[in-house]
């Protein structure tokens, strides 16, 4: 009888262990390919991954945050993440969707904040470095800019846009240099 419990704390454990390998199988898939088609799948399916908690509570409130988000009600967005953060702090979708939401309200310290947070759990989020880097750009801080964008193409070489963003920076780097 005591074996059951054993057995299933062994499975639970095991879980994370598996999604993350299946993350990083897809970041290496992601980083040979040359396909942009296959490339947006492949982005497509580590958000998937990412938004996964492996709980049904959590996944509940991450669709119902988004939704709430989608509407405009960015405090009660902000709770509904909040509140998945005290229930799993380890879950960094949670802090990369709050950072959002505090970015909308133009809470940037909060953002910046929940970025970092988001980035000791998940370094590779390409998501939450492009949107530190759309921070620094709204601060004016170029330099950290342009380094968050860098980041973000090296976790995510196909990532929409950034080759041209960081062409843009470099430029208005060196137009303020002159």
């Amino acid at each position: 009888m005591r074996l059951l419990p054993v057995l299933a704390v062994l499975l639970l454990a095991a879980a994370p262990a598996r999604a993350q390998q299946a993350v990083d199988s897809l970041f290496e898939k992601l980083y040979e390919t040359q396909n942009p088609i296959e490339a947006r799948q492949l982005e497509r399916k580590i958000w998937e991954a990412w938004a996964a908690s492996g709980s049904d509570t959590i996944d509940a409130l991450m669709k119902g945050g988004m939704a709430v988000m989608e509407t405009g009600d960015h405090a009660r967005a902000e709770q509904i993440f909040t509140s998945m953060i005290e229930l799993k702090p380890d879950f960094a979708e949670a802090y990369n969707k709050r950072a959002t939401v505090r970015f909308l309200t133009m809470d940037y310290a909060g953002s910046v904040a929940d970025i970092e947070r988001t980035l000791q759990l998940e370094p590779r989020h390409f998501g939450a470095l492009a949107g530190l880097g759309t921070i620094m750009e709204q601060l004016d801080n170029l330099e950290e800019a342009l380094r968050a964008y860098r980041r973000a193409l090296a976790a995510n070489p196909h990532l929409p846009d950034a080759s041209e963003k960081l062409k843009e920076l470099r430029r208005r780097l060196d137009a303020r240099e002159l």
